[in-house]
């Protein structure tokens, strides 16, 4: 075994697959809210099935695929409206398999950092290549841990600049931290974030309340909640003005309304101040 195969990958680290899956779905539709040509060749590497449609696919799993279809959509906007209002350092953290940094129209002078473990970026390195793709801009691929303390320091020796503004994107990340560890990140994150930068993320769940599905069981058992329900207040103390916009609203705007009803949404916050 090598670290660019997928077997190389942690329990957390190949629900990237998951997500390549739904973005390769996603991206053969003729009314696609975005096309991420690369998610296909992944899958493929990897040797998943493509996702599709098939009965018995329980609530719990229609609404995971559609969340991860909104919320890539919504944070490509996010994250390309940061750029353009100033922020030219975008970090991706646990990137997984976000090519953002080959598919979007990133502003001159936009950096990309992407932060993950090394089997998950060696992986990901190989397919790309074999793929011929080439990054918009500034690409920089940096093997980290998100918890190892020393992470901050790598990034900033990789080039980043704290004085500068940032926007960053914790993609379906924190749902498998416990709450110290999300604090903990979170703490780091905002010791690098120059007053004027964004955070992306998701709502904080209850992961109490997950209803069980055997079929995900695989991806559920490992979610450990991160800081919950009370995420964004958390932000707004701790330096950070948080708004929410609710899945549904995201939904309707994107003309994909939900089926049912929904209590997830997603978080962007400013910094407003270095140091708390």
């Amino acid at each position: 075994m090598t670290s660019d195969t997928p077997q190389a990958l942690s329990p957390v680290s190949r629900t990237a697959l998951s997500v390549a899956r739904v973005r390769a779905y996603e991206s053969a539709r003729p009314d696609a809210l975005f096309v991420d040509p690369y998610a296909t060749a992944f899958i493929t590497a990897a040797g998943v099935e493509p996702a599709a449609p098939r009965p018995g696919l329980s609530g719990l799993a229609k609404g995971l695929v559609a969340h991860g279809i909104l919320r890539t959509r919504f944070y490509d906007d996010r994250l390309l409206a940061a750029a353009a209002d100033g922020a030219e350092q975008v970090v991706l953290l646990a990137a997984g398999l976000d090519t953002r940094a080959y598919r979007l129209d990133w502003p001159a002078g936009t950096r990309v950092f992407e932060l993950d473990l090394d089997p998950v970026l060696d992986f990901k390195q190989k397919v790309l290549d074999d793929a011929g793709a080439v990054p918009v801009g500034h690409r920089t691929a940096l093997p980290a841990d998100l918890l190892d303390p020393r992470w901050p320091e790598r990034l900033v020796a990789a080039g980043f600049d704290p004085a500068r503004r940032s926007a960053w994107l914790a993609e379906g990340l924190l749902v498998y931290f416990t709450a110290e560890e999300a604090a903990g990140l979170f703490t780091a994150v905002a010791a690098l974030a120059a007053p004027g930068s964004r955070l992306l993320l998701e709502r904080g769940r209850d992961v109490s309340r997950t209803p069980h599905d055997p079929a995900l069981a695989h991806v559920t058992s490992l979610w450990r909640g991160g800081l919950g329900p009370d995420t964004h207040h958390w932000l707004d103390r701790h330096g950070w003005t948080a708004g929410l916009t609710a899945l549904d609203q995201i939904a309707d705007s994107y003309g994909r309304p939900l089926s049912g009803p929904s209590t997830g949404g997603f978080i962007e916050a400013v910094r407003q101040h270095t140091a708390d």
